[in-house]
């Protein structure tokens, strides 16, 4: 009597998600992915691969920063939308996002610090500039000019005989482009007895001389230069944490330090456990970051005595970071890595939203900068972060990719340093390579790029049962210009089957089953591909079925194609023996 056929199960995997690293592969649900690199997990049936990087050029010039980048950051002066970048030599350029031309120098090297420097934009007619050897600075696009201002005047004599207060003048500043501070002096029994100051300045390195137009009165300044680690305009001021304490200047000025509504606020409390790693203005909100604790300022406003008052609230005492050029605003929220997770801080919830990247954090390398940014990637707002990746002993640079609840990994190139900006209403991601090479991420839809799959691998609705895989499909959607080659293979919870190759592309053949090649006038061999939806299906040989069983069944699918889509995963398989 013959043996009854085995009945044969398919199953069909559509609906998915994102990766997921915090379980077992065994253990993922079945639409989930072990990894995905570089495809998108848009919706149902839409697992979209991702474009590649483009390299920024000018003149058919390819764009390479003039050092080694060790702060990128975008701003908008005049209208236009440009990315600065500081070096470890000390030194800045800038270049136009919009119509990119050779790097423009914005200081030599030797002039800032080279290890701590920040940037935050001042309405859009300067950026504002932080650093530990240069202090606090401006640039207006044309000069950079040190905010070396005039805190305090001193009467050293009030003269005699004024009926009428005296002009006061300050010397001009010392710096090319700086403004020159301005001053009224008071009088009182005839004598000079006060000056007010009415125009800080900026531009000042050396004290400058006092005169008065008429009578002998004398007086003498100081100049103020605000250190800082972290700099922010928010409310109407500019706020610049070092330390402990984050100073602010007065109410719509960006360099007065010392009038009445100016000061500073030191934290003493004990949920910042050393010192101040980051500020962020966002959401009406100053968020003021410690290693283990987040702060934040509201409500900012003047008393009746020109004093500004605002609310300070501890939000958070046992969550903050170190990795300050992480952090950064994303819709009404502030997302945030630390060594341990990503966080979406909204409002006073601080919510660890990195569960799926559990088996990734440990083998990060924190020890290298970890920059963050938003961007578009097919019209989807995501947000990015670009990290060092121990990728089985081999060290390279990824994105961890997040929207909608779901993550996935990209590639871009060897990046160090990502950001992003606003230019012509799109959100544009850049990244910057060691040795200076300057890309457009997320840019490329043409270019091949690398892309992995590694689905969950299924139960099969039996999970004591072997299985037997008999045939796997995998359908996918390509260009009409995109010659797509897909390799797969089959994985159990113990191996993986030999690798096979499917495609799209069609052969010719005549009646004796030989292909046919077709060439054009220049003798080039001519491909012919299939074009949108495919469902390439591969047999399995009857050796392989012997080899490739278990009682967990999935697939890796990798490939170079660009811009095509993945519609589902299909397997079709055979139950076997019980334990």
């Amino acid at each position: 009597m013959a043996q009854t056929e085995q009945r044969k199960s398919y199953h069909v995997t559509k609906d998915f998600k994102g990766i997921n690293t915090k379980a077992n592969r065994t253990a993922i649900q079945e639409n989930e992915f072990a990894w995905i690199e570089n495809v998108m997990p848009i919706g149902y049936s839409n697992l979209k691969v991702i474009p590649k990087e483009k390299r920024v050029t000018y003149s058919s010039t390819s764009f390479t920063w003039g050092g080694t980048v060790h702060y990128m950051a975008p701003a908008n002066i005049g209208g236009v939308a440009y990315m600065f970048a500081f070096f470890t030599n000390g030194g800045a350029q800038y270049v136009n996002l919009e119509t990119p031309t050779a790097p423009v120098t914005l200081a030599a090297s030797g002039t800032f610090s080279g290890t701590r420097t920040q940037i935050s934009q001042w309405k859009n007619e300067r950026i504002l500039i932080i650093d530990t050897t240069y202090g606090y600075a401006t640039f207006d696009g044309t000069n950079l000019v040190r905010i070396g201002s005039v805190a305090t005047i001193e009467v050293t004599a009030g003269g005699s005989g004024y009926s009428s207060a005296p002009t006061v003048t300050i010397g001009a500043p010392n710096q090319t482009g700086g403004v020159q501070a301005t001053a009224e002096a008071t009088i009182s029994g005839g004598i000079v007895t006060a000056i007010t100051i009415t125009e800080p300045g900026t531009g000042y390195t050396s004290a400058p001389a006092i005169t008065f137009s008429s009578g002998a009165a004398t007086a003498t300044a100081t100049i103020i230069s605000q250190p800082g680690t972290s700099i922010q305009s928010f409310s109407g001021r500019v706020w610049i944490a070092d330390g402990r304490t984050i100073y602010y200047t007065a109410a719509d000025s960006y360099n007065d330090f010392t009038s009445i509504s100016a000061g500073n606020i030191t934290l003493v409390d004990a949920t910042l456990y050393g010192d101040i790693t980051q500020i962020i203005a966002a959401n009406n909100f100053l968020y003021v970051f410690g290693e283990s604790s987040i702060n934040v300022f509201s409500d900012v406003r003047v008393n009746t005595l020109g004093e500004t008052l605002f609310t300070n609230t501890n939000i958070s005492a046992s969550i903050g970071t170190e990795l300050f050029l992480g952090i950064f605003a994303y819709f009404r929220s502030i997302l945030f890595i630390n060594r341990y997770g990503v966080y979406a801080l909204v409002g006073a919830t601080t919510t660890k939203i990195s569960d799926a990247l559990d088996g990734i954090f440990p083998n990060i390398d924190f020890s290298s900068t970890v920059t963050g940014c938003q961007t578009l990637i097919y019209n989807i707002l995501v947000s990015a972060w670009n990290v060092r990746y121990n990728d089985n002993g081999t060290y390279r640079r990824v994105q961890l990719v997040f929207f909608d609840r779901k993550w996935f990994i990209s590639y871009q190139g060897n990046l160090t340093h990502i950001n992003s900006s606003p230019v012509d209403g799109l959100i544009n991601a850049y990244g910057v390579e060691s040795g200076g090479a300057f890309y457009r991420l997320y840019e490329d839809q043409t270019a091949n790029i690398a892309t992995e799959v590694v689905t969950a691998l299924w139960d099969l609705k039996d999970p004591i049962r072997d299985k037997q895989a008999l045939k796997l499909g995998v359908e996918a959607t390509f260009p009409v210009s995109v010659a797509g080659s897909l390799n797969i293979s089959i994985d159990s919870e113990s191996r993986a089957s030999t690798s096979i190759a499917l495609g799209n592309a069609v052969a010719w053949q005549n009646n004796s089953f030989y292909n046919i090649a077709w060439t054009n006038n220049a003798g080039s061999t001519l491909q012919w591909v299939s074009s949108g939806y495919q469902l390439t299906e591969g047999y399995k040989l009857l050796k392989y079925d012997a080899q490739m069983y278990g009682k967990y069944l999935g697939m890796t699918v990798t490939s170079t194609a660009p811009a095509f889509t993945f519609n589902g995963f299909q397997l079709e398989h055979e139950l076997r023996a019980r334990f």
